[in-house]
């Protein structure tokens, strides 16, 4: 799979997870976790290169998706990806909270979805 493909899965499993936790389907919502967390392990795997194609999503029209780029990205674009994750924070709901999580994470230092 190309890095471009990497990111398409990437975002729409990220939609659909969230579709499915609307839903109150959490085994829908937990299968395609699994299957965006894979897309961002290999998308890492690739190092830099991997990281950048991922940059693309912090401008995702959807809200989750752009949150978790930016959780993922912190420590390699930390500017832009606080400032993905400090807009989202400003809304309410479980996207809004999970960029919050994420911010408090990283300024905790216990913060480590890309360990480099």
């Amino acid at each position: 799979m190309t890095l471009e493909e990497l990111v398409e899965q990437v975002a729409k499993h990220v939609a659909a997870q969230t579709d499915a936790i609307w839903k109150g389907d959490a085994k829908t919502g937990n299968k395609h976790a699994r299957k965006y967390g894979a897309a961002i392990d290999q998308l890492l795997a690739h190092g830099d290169a991997g990281r950048d194609a991922l940059l693309v999503l912090f401008k995702h029209e959807r809200m989750d998706v752009r949150v978790t780029a930016a959780a993922t990205l912190l420590r390699y674009r930390t500017a832009e990806a606080k400032a993905v994750l400090e807009e989202a924070a400003k809304g309410q709901g479980l996207v809004p909270f999970e960029a919050l999580e994420a911010l408090k994470r990283w300024n905790e230092g216990t913060w480590s979805l890309d360990p480099g």
